[in-house]
């Protein structure tokens, strides 16, 4: 129960780790979850059934495409309409698109950093603007290893989580005065997460001209822990950095990869 009562803005919500995230803060107390994606049946399924398990926590379900400055600032109005206010806002949308340098198209390219840097932007944007008339608040970035050492044939990926982690830093310094935390964690490969079982694996496997369970097994084995990341392992990290806990850290950058550089 170490989010007891708090507000919750999680993005991303519809499937895996944001999925978990929003299980795991209703399981720590929390009084309210808006919950975000572009997948709204979903997303509506998810948070009825978080109602149901958890029926003291207010579950909405909220669809935003965090790309648009319109919706994200009409997201966080529902919040402050319907749920009073904001505590914690968890960045977690993001997309990945694999290719050589010489194959990202253009579109490609824009498309991962209006996701996954320019969303980022928005949502911590507009939270911040309910945060801090309050005097506190927390910000977390769900960035990616890859945010912090680049990436094989995954430049638009790496350059938009770099970026992250950049905005993190900066924003931080920003809203500090205002009793603001603002950290980003930058979980290891989930090869069990929609992301590597609906897209990656694939992707891997064509270029490479490797069966999926090598792509597995070959991943597995660059990490000192023997194994991938859980979204158990992303969620202990988050829940610790959103509580009371973490009040005196701000503008980090955790790794949470089994000893993966």
């Amino acid at each position: 129960m170490r989010l007891q009562g708090q507000i919750a803005w999680i993005t991303g919500a519809a499937q895996g780790l944001g999925e978990a995230l929003a299980y795991r803060f209703a399981q720590e107390g929390c009084a309210g979850l808006a919950l975000s994606d572009i997948q709204s049946e979903k997303l509506d399924a998810v948070a009825a059934a978080i109602q149901r398990q958890y029926p003291a926590c207010s579950a909405l379900c909220l669809p935003c495409d965090v790309r648009c400055e319109d919706a994200v600032a009409q997201t966080v109005q529902r919040i402050a309409h319907q749920l009073g206010r904001l505590d914690i806002l968890v960045a977690n949308a993001g997309v990945i698109h694999s290719a050589e340098l010489t194959e990202m198209s253009l579109e490609q390219w824009q498309w991962q950093l209006e996701v996954n840097l320019t969303g980022y932007f928005l949502c911590a944007r507009e939270a911040a603007k309910l945060m801090k008339p309050q005097g506190k608040g927390v910000i977390i970035q769900i960035n990616s290893k890859s945010g912090l050492k680049g990436s094989y044939k995954n430049c638009a990926y790496a350059a938009s989580k770099f970026g992250g982690i950049g905005l993190t830093q900066s924003i931080a310094m920003d809203l500090a005065p205002y009793g603001i935390r603002v950290n980003a964690v930058c979980p290891g490969n989930l090869l069990d997460s929609p992301m590597w079982q609906e897209t990656l694996f694939t992707q891997y496997a064509h270029k490479w001209g490797l069966p999926e369970e090598a792509i597995r097994r070959y991943y597995e084995a660059q990490v000192p822990l023997g194994r991938g990341c859980t979204y158990d392992d992303v969620c202990n990290l988050v829940v610790f950095l959103a509580s009371d806990e973490a009040s005196y850290i701000t503008g980090e950058a955790y790794r949470v990869a089994g000893g993966q550089l």
